[in-house]
C-alpha cells in the first residue's frame, strides 16, 4: 500500500485510494497485450449479453469485462481513427472525487450538511477569484445548456410575480421574448423553449453584422430595433445571450455595448464560449474583459483543464435566495452539493499557477498556429480582415505630423481596436484559390465576406469540398492536434483549431503544431494542381467517344466521369445492369494498376451511380493518358463482356443441336439393329450369335467455332484443331512505354526528352555511315539465315500438321535485304513516340 495512504485515519479511504489505483492501472495497462488478444477477441466474444450469474463475480473479472468494453474493436472501428482522452494524474484525481460523493452520501446528515457546505462555498470562491467574478454564486450541472436553462426560470420568476402559483397562464397577457445571437450553437434556442415549456415564437434570432466588423459578431443596432419593435408589441424583453468566442469561428460580441443595453432595458445578459477561459490570465482583451460585468456566465472547465467527469459551472449574481431556490439554482439537499467534489480535488491539485499555466500554454499553441498559416499564400486564416484592414488604412502618406503621417497613427489606433475584438484563441483557417486573393484596393468599406458573396457559387461548392477534404486528412495526419472541420455562414466550411477545447486532452504540444503546419504544406500543390487539372480533365472527356463527365462539385478530385456503352439494350433493367457490372469492373481494373491516381466509387450517400471518382492529383499527371485508359479499358470490358454473352448463346444452341442429333442417332441406330436387340437377354444372344457394327459416330463441340464437329478427326489426331477463325481478344495496347519505376499516368520530364533529341541529331550522322556497314554484313549472313530458317519452319510446320509455305529460290536475296530495312525504319519511329508525348 502507498504510504501516504496508510497515514490516513479513515481506514475505507485508504482502501478506496488503493482500489481506485489498482482499477486505474488495470485499464490502463490492458494496451499491452491487446495487440495478441485482438484476433482471439474477434472470434471468441466475451461481451455478448447474457443471463446474471446467481453466484455473482469478483472484482477482477468485473474490471476484465470492463476493460473488454473498452478497448474491445470491431473491423470497422479498426480501420477508423479516435481520439483518446490523456487522462493523467488530475484525471485520477476528477474520478476519485466520484467515488468521494458516494462515500460522503452515508454519512450522517449533519457531518454531510458541514462538509457539503464546505465543499461548495470554497469550489465558488475559488472559481469567482480565477475569473474575475466578484460576489458571484455558483450552480453546478452535467449538461453545460441546464445553467442557462435555470437562469432563464429564475428571470420568469423575478419578472412575473404570480408565476409561481398562476403559472403560465401570466405569460399569455405580457409575452415574454429571449434573444439569442445567430452565432449561437444550433438548436440552443429551441433547447431552452422545450425545456421551459414556451413557444418557438418567444425566441428571437439576432443577426450578426454585414458591413463593419466581424461576421460572427451580433449586430447591436439591430438588436436595439428588434427591443423596440417587441416592447411596442406588447411584449416582455427578459434575457440576451451572447458569446465571448463563438461556436464555429471563436469571436466575441461587443459585450460592454450589450450590457449598457441590457441595462437599459432592464434585461438579463448571460455569456457563454471559450474566450471565458482567458479571464485567468495576467493579460485579457477588453471584449472578453467586459463578461465581468455579465448578469452570468457558463464555463466548461473539463475540457479547458483536461478534466474527466467535471460538471460544467454557471455564475451569476441574485440577491433574493428565495427565487434561486425556486428556479432550481440552489438547493437544499446535500447530496446534490456533493456535485462540485470532483472539481473541488481537481482545482487543488492544479493550484491558481496550475490552471494558468494551462490555459495560457494552450493560448500559445494557437499563437504558434497562427504565424505558421501566416507564411501560406493560399490559407486566409479568421484575422485575414486585420491584415487586409492595416495595408488599407496604412496607405496614405500626406499630412504627416511629428514624423507620423495621420493615416499612419489612425491605422495603428484602429487595427489595435481590430485586434483587441478579434483576439481569441480559437484559429480558423481555410484554403482558398489564389486567383481569388485580392487587396481592398478601391473597396475600403467591403469586408472580406462581402468580396466572398460576389463568387460564383460553383467555385463556392469547389472551395468547401476541398477545404472539407483538407480538414479530415489534417485530423488523420495530426490526431493530437484537435482540429475539426466547421461550415461557417459567410465563409463555408473552415478548419477549425481550438487548442482551449482540445490540447488538454489530448495533449498537444508545439511539435504536434508544427507538424500540422508542415502537413498542410504538403497538401497544398495537391490542392492547386487538382484545381488546375479540372478544366483539362473535362475538355478531354468531352473529347473521348464513350465517356461522360459528370457534375459533381462536392467531390474533392479531378473529377468524376461515366463510361457509356455502346449497344443500349430494349429493356431499361438490361441496361441498367450491364452499366453496373461495366462500371464495377473498370473500376477494379483501374484500381489494379500502379499510379498515383486514387479511383473510387464516390461517396456512400448521394453520389452519381455507375460512375468513377478520381480523387486528388498533382500537377504532374498525365491527363490525355489517363482519361484514354479510362476509355479503352472500358471498352475492353464491354467488348468482354459481350464475347461472354455470346459465348454462352452458342454454347445454349450447341446443346440443343447436340441434342437433336444424339436423338436422330439413337433413332437410327433402332431401325438398324432391330427392337429384339433392344431387349436386355434377347439383345445380348443376338449380338452374340450375329454381332453388328454400329453406325453412330461421336460428336465434339468447338468452342471458338461455335459447332458440331464429329470425333472422327479428334481421335485420329488426338487433338482439337479449329477449323474457324476464333474472335480477336481484347488486348491492354493503350498502355505506353513507361521507364523503370516509373508510375502510370505521370508525364515524363522534359529534361530527358531535350536530351533524346540532342543524342539523337548528334548521332544521326553516324548511323548513316554504319548502315551500308550494316546492310552489306546482312546480305552475307542472310543466305545462311534462309536455309536455316526454312528448315526450322518446315520442322514446326510438321509438327503442327499445317503444310509448310513452299519458298521460291530466286526470291531469298529479296527477303534477306527486307528484313533488316524493316527493322532499320522501326527503330526511329519508336524513339518519336515519347517526343511526341512530351511535346502534347
Amino acid at each position: 500500500m502507498d504510504p501516504t495512504l496508510e497515514k490516513m485515519v479513515d481506514p475505507t479511504l485508504a482502501e478506496m485510494g488503493k482500489n481506485l489505483n489498482e482499477a486505474m492501472k488495470m485499464l490502463e495497462d490492458s494496451q499491452r497485450e491487446a495487440e495478441e488478444e485482438r484476433e482471439k477477441k474477434r472470434y471468441a466474444r466475451k461481451d455478448i449479453p447474457g443471463p446474471l450469474q446467481g453466484s455473482g463475480q469478483n472484482m477482477t473479472a468485473i474490471l476484465q469485462l470492463v476493460q473488454n468494453l473498452m478497448h474491445g474493436e470491431d473491423e470497422e472501428e479498426l480501420q477508423t481513427h479516435r481520439r483518446l482522452q490523456n487522462v493523467g494524474e488530475q484525471g485520477h484525481i476528477s474520478l476519485l472525487g466520484h467515488s468521494l460523493a458516494a462515500y460522503i452520501s452515508v454519512l450522517d446528515k449533519e457531518r454531510l450538511r458541514k462538509l457539503t457546505t464546505r465543499i461548495l462555498s470554497d469550489t465558488t470562491l475559488w472559481l469567482c477569484r480565477l475569473f474575475r467574478y466578484e460576489n458571484g454564486s455558483a450552480y453546478y450541472h452535467e449538461d453545460d445548456r441546464e445553467g442557462l436553462l435555470k437562469v432563464c426560470k429564475l428571470i420568469i420568476h423575478s419578472n412575473y410575480d404570480d408565476y409561481a402559483t398562476e403559472g403560465f397562464n401570466v405569460l399569455h397577457n405580457k409575452s415574454p421574448v429571449l434573444y439569442i445571437s445567430a452565432a449561437c450553437r444550433t438548436g440552443l434556442g429551441q433547447y431552452i423553449c422545450n425545456q421551459l415549456g414556451l413557444p418557438i415564437s418567444c425566441m428571437c434570432s439576432v443577426p450578426c453584422n454585414t458591413m463593419f466588423g466581424s461576421q460572427h459578431q451580433m449586430d447591436v443596432a439591430l438588436l436595439e430595433r428588434l427591443i423596440k419593435d417587441d416592447i411596442e408589441c406588447g411584449k416582455l424583453p427578459l434575457l440576451l445571450v451572447a458569446n465571448a468566442g463563438t461556436p464555429g469561428a471563436g469571436h466575441t460580441d461587443k459585450l460592454a455595448r450589450l450590457k449598457e443595453l441590457c441595462s437599459q432595458y432592464k434585461m438579463w445578459l448571460h455569456v457563454e464560449g471559450v474566450n471565458l477561459a482567458t479571464l485567468t490570465l495576467g493579460y485579457v482583451s477588453s471584449s472578453v474583459l467586459a463578461a465581468t460585468k455579465c448578469d452570468s456566465m457558463t464555463l466548461t472547465l473539463g475540457p479547458w483543464l483536461g478534466l474527466p467527469a467535471v460538471p460544467a459551472v454557471t455564475l451569476y449574481r441574485h440577491e433574493d435566495p428565495s427565487l434561486s431556490l425556486a428556479a432550481g439554482l440552489t438547493t437544499s439537499q446535500p447530496v446534490e452539493k456533493l456535485r462540485a467534489l470532483p472539481l473541488w480535488l481537481s482545482l487543488q491539485y492544479l493550484g491558481h499557477d496550475g490552471i494558468v499555466d494551462r490555459i495560457k500554454y494552450a493560448s500559445q499553441l494557437s499563437q504558434r498556429l497562427l504565424e505558421n498559416l501566416r507564411k501560406l499564400s493560399s490559407i486566409r486564416t479568421s484575422t485575414g480582415l486585420t491584415e487586409s484592414f492595416q495595408e488599407v488604412i496604412t496607405k496614405p502618406k500626406e499630412l504627416t505630423f511629428t514624423g507620423k503621417s495621420v493615416g499612419n497613427i489612425l491605422g495603428n489606433i484602429l487595427l489595435a481596436i481590430v485586434e483587441d475584438e478579434f483576439n481569441s484563441p480559437v484559429v480558423v483557417f481555410r484554403f482558398i484559390q489564389e486567383h481569388l486573393e485580392s487587396a481592398l484596393d478601391g473597396a475600403q468599406y467591403q469586408t472580406a465576406a462581402v468580396q466572398e458573396s460576389t463568387k460564383d457559387s460553383n467555385e463556392r461548392e469547389t472551395d468547401d469540398a476541398l477545404n472539407r477534404w483538407l480538414g479530415e486528412q489534417l485530423g488523420q495526419l495530426v490526431p493530437t492536434s484537435g482540429v475539426d472541420v466547421v461550415e461557417l455562414e459567410d465563409e463555408g466550411v473552415c478548419i477549425r483549431f481550438s487548442p482551449l477545447m482540445t490540447a488538454a486532452v489530448l495533449n498537444t504540444t508545439p511539435e504536434h503544431v508544427d507538424q500540422l503546419a508542415e502537413c498542410l504544406k504538403a497538401k497544398i500543390p495537391i490542392l492547386i494542381g487538382t484545381l488546375q487539372l479540372r478544366d483539362e480533365f473535362k475538355q478531354e472527356v468531352y473529347q473521348t467517344a464513350g465517356l461522360t463527365y459528370i457534375e459533381d462539385l462536392s467531390w474533392p478530385g479531378l473529377g468524376t466521369v461515366r463510361y457509356e456503352i455502346t449497344n443500349e439494350e430494349p429493356y431499361p433493367e438490361k441496361q441498367q445492369l450491364a452499366m453496373e457490372n461495366i462500371s464495377s469492373g473498370l473500376l477494379k481494373k483501374l484500381k489494379e494498376l500502379d499510379s498515383d491516381v486514387i479511383f473510387s466509387a464516390g461517396p456512400e450517400f448521394g453520389g452519381e451511380k455507375n460512375c468513377i471518382y478520381i480523387g486528388m492529383v498533382t500537377d504532374n499527371l498525365d491527363v490525355p493518358e489517363l482519361v484514354e485508359t479510362i476509355a479503352t479499358t472500358g471498352k475492353e470490358i464491354e467488348e468482354s463482356s459481350k464475347l461472354l454473352e455470346n459465348m454462352t448463346e452458342v454454347v445454349r444452341k450447341g446443346i440443343i443441336e447436340a441434342e437433336q442429333q444424339l436423338q436422330k442417332a439413337n433413332e437410327a441406330k433402332l431401325r438398324e439393329e432391330g427392337v429384339l436387340r433392344q431387349i436386355p437377354l434377347v439383345g445380348s444372344v443376338l449380338n452374340w450369335l450375329s454381332p453388328v457394327h454400329s453406325s453412330v459416330k461421336g460428336r465434339s463441340f468447338s468452342l471458338a467455332g461455335g459447332s458440331l464437329e464429329p470425333t472422327d478427326k479428334l481421335y485420329a489426331q488426338k487433338a482439337q484443331i479449329p477449323e474457324g477463325t476464333p474472335p480477336p481478344t481484347p488486348t491492354t495496347s493503350h498502355a505506353k512505354r513507361k521507364s523503370p519505376g516509373q508510375k502510370l499516368f505521370r508525364k515524363s520530364s522534359r529534361a530527358s526528352a531535350s536530351d533524346t533529341v540532342s543524342e539523337t541529331s548528334v548521332g544521326h550522322t553516324e548511323g548513316t555511315e554504319e548502315s551500308q556497314t550494316i546492310a552489306e554484313t546482312t546480305s552475307l549472313e542472310g543466305e545462311n539465315e534462309i536455309h536455316k530458317s526454312t528448315e526450322s519452319s518446315a520442322q514446326l510446320n510438321g509438327d503442327l500438321e499445317l503444310p509448310a509455305p513452299v519458298q521460291p529460290e530466286g526470291k531469298s536475296d529479296e527477303h534477306s535485304f527486307n528484313i533488316p530495312e524493316v527493322h532499320q525504319t522501326s527503330e526511329p519511329a519508336e524513339a518519336e513516340d515519347p517526343e511526341k508525348e512530351d511535346l502534347r
